[in-house]
């Protein structure tokens, strides 16, 4: 089981922030509201309430930079029970809120393109979907921008525990399908209540710990 030693919110960047030229390598979360990204992350750290949950659509209006296990040196990243690497969990505000005025809704496509494009440290996309139901077009257009900036993308297939298990086959099929995305695009099924998936995540995240930090090409 990963280990956390620490976490804190170090960043939070509104619209007009200019964002932060971190040390460290970053993976983002992208998915529409109420989705699930508050409480996956909370799951991926071990707490409650870092990350804010609500019954409330769109509450994440800003890229939030969550720090794991600051300075933890690289030898406590490997081996059995290892350590989280040293790196930024950078959650993007949530899209598709219907009910958020066109301002708004335009107001957080602009902060997530514009991190897309200028972060140095981010390594890759993890974009978030309810198993339950196909992707939606807001889903396919976010999938876009990602590839558009040349960026590896991890599909997150979340809540899960709402599905029988003979029935989580069907719908990853309906999910691969419906964003058109390709064996080599590794899709991850997740419960936060069961936290079912973590370890995957976890391990894909460890994998970009061995890269060097600061080499990232500029966009």
């Amino acid at each position: 089981m990963i280990k956390i030693r620490s976490v804190e919110l170090e960043t939070v960047c509104g619209v007009s922030s200019t964002f932060p030229d971190t040390s460290r390598f970053e993976v983002a979360f992208a998915g529409k509201s109420n989705v699930g990204k508050s409480s996956l992350i909370n799951a991926m750290v071990n707490r409650k309430s870092l990350a804010r949950t609500s019954s409330q659509p769109g509450k994440t209006q800003t890229v939030n930079y969550y720090r794991v296990n600051k300075d933890t040196p690289a030898a406590d990243t490997v081996g059995e029970n290892p350590f989280a690497p040293d790196c930024y969990l950078v959650d993007l505000p949530g899209y598709g809120f219907a009910n958020a005025s066109v301002e708004v809704k335009a107001r957080w496509g602009k902060m997530i393109e514009k991190y897309l494009q200028t972060s140095r440290q981010l390594k890759t996309v993890f974009l978030l979907v309810d198993i339950r139901h196909e992707p939606s077009a807001n889903d396919r257009q976010m999938l876009d921008w990602i590839r558009f900036n040349n960026l590896p993308v991890v599909i997150i297939a979340t809540k899960k525990d709402k599905l029988k298990r003979s029935q989580i086959p069907k719908a990853l099929k309906t999910i691969r399908t419906g964003l058109g995305v390709t064996t080599a695009v590794p899709i991850v099924p997740f419960s936060a209540e069961t936290r079912e998936g973590l370890e995957d995540i976890w391990a894909i995240i460890a994998g970009f710990a061995g890269e060097s930090d600061g080499d990232a090409a500029p966009k």
